[in-house]
């Protein structure tokens, strides 16, 4: 039956299991990294918020920085060696990072790795480039399904393994499972490519240079951008949040983990329906709803005082997010020409490892200055600037309905 299916949908299905792989290990040891940290020495609530920000953020920040440089390279060579060169940098990566001994080299560790990440945004870049315009948000939605649900699976999985083993033990099998992407993305994703040629005037223009509605899909990139900064400003500092919230502290670690988990439950159930309707009533409808219903949920969330209302609130963003990511995906991909794709979406990569870097820093000084809860209204402004962006660029693009 796989050998009648076309390319496209094959590389999709391989690159399902790929980002699941991906998702799951890393939510399987982020929501940790607190915990983690905290017992590599005697931290205060400042200095461990801080470290914790740090170690988070600085994958995100060298991901940034060495993005538009890997997107250059994969629309010379293919997105499938971009693909490998990042599932065998985590696999490494990953491993070492179990076997930190004090806060900073873990902190250099995840520098390194974030100089070689970007397996989920290769591979929406690789189906992107094949998938029929008509499938594609459908296609868009299923590969976020893919990672998402590792996400969701990672955490709940990383808090058994934690509370059982250690905070190490995440890490390792972080590297195994990336470890079997590399495997998968070898044996399973086939790419066709013709590679450009560096000295013609087509490498030498502007990645933007044939792009449709290049202000909409400018949005999308500082969209990509704030969604990451609003969804993960709290994600540093979750267990502790988690914790302050409890009145007892037995599991804590398996309780965070599965409130980590729920936005990706809602997102898995929730993306590939919102990527249909996206096809079907245009993305921006999608996207401007999704962006409400963020609003209208983060702000609530201040509010919160017991471990279960502020698990309806994080699946309620989960809903969100589902909204909101294949979307600003879609309209990359419907509106940028083959031979510049991998280069538009490193820059998205880029914003998107910017808000990863901005929303957990802000979110840490929040939270050290302030209360953990205060970082839920900043991320409700985040999501109204986000709102303002994108309404104000389907408007100077003729977009507007």
């Amino acid at each position: 039956m796989m050998s009648e299916l076309p390319r496209w949908k094959k590389n999709t299905y391989a690159l399902w299991v790929g980002n699941f792989a991906t998702g799951a290990g890393a939510s399987m040891s982020l929501p940790f990294l607190p915990l983690f940290i905290s017992t590599m020495g005697d931290f205060s609530k400042w200095e461990l918020s801080l470290y914790s920000g740090i170690a988070f953020s600085i994958t995100f920040l060298s991901q940034a920085i060495v993005s538009p440089l890997w997107g250059k390279l994969a629309d010379r060579t293919g997105r499938k060696p971009m693909l490998l060169r990042a599932a065998i940098g985590m696999t490494i990566t990953a491993t070492l990072t179990g076997l930190s001994p004090n806060v900073w080299i873990l902190i250099l560790l995840r520098l390194i790795q974030g100089a070689f990440s970007g397996y989920i945004n290769n591979a929406y870049a690789l189906v992107a480039s094949e998938v029929p315009t008509k499938q594609s948000g459908k296609t868009m939605g299923l590969l976020t399904t893919g990672s998402v649900g590792g996400q969701l699976i990672g955490p709940v999985f990383g808090g058994v393994i934690a509370d059982a083993f250690g905070y190490r033990i995440p890490f390792y099998i972080f590297g195994c499972l990336m470890l079997m992407a590399t495997v998968i993305t070898i044996v399973g994703v086939k790419e066709k490519f013709t590679p450009i040629d560096k000295n013609s005037q087509l490498a030498k223009q502007s990645a933007f240079a044939g792009v449709k509605n290049v202000h909409v899909v400018w949005a999308m990139i500082i969209s990509s951008m704030l969604i990451q900064a609003a969804t993960n400003s709290i994600n540093p500092i979750i267990s502790l949040f988690v914790k302050e919230l409890l009145t007892t502290h037995s599991n804590l670690a398996l309780t965070s983990g599965i409130i980590a988990a729920l936005p990706g439950i809602a997102t898995l159930i929730a993306a590939p329906r919102f990527g249909s309707l996206g096809d079907h009533i245009g993305p921006q409808k999608v996207l401007i709803a999704g962006l409400l219903l963020s609003g209208v949920v983060f702000l609530p969330t201040f509010f919160v005082s017991t471990v279960f209302m502020l698990g309806v609130f994080r699946f309620m963003i989960g809903i969100a997010d589902a909204a909101l990511l294949p979307v600003t995906q879609t309209v990359m991909s419907v509106n940028t020409p083959q031979e510049s794709i991998s280069r538009i979406f490193s820059y998205n990569q880029s914003f998107q490892a910017i808000g990863s870097v901005l929303g957990p820093m802000l979110a840490s000084m929040v939270a050290g200055i302030l209360d953990y809860r205060f970082i839920f209204l900043m991320a409700t402004g985040l999501v109204v600037i986000n709102l303002v962006v994108v309404l104000w660029a389907y408007r100077k693009d003729g977009l507007s309905s």
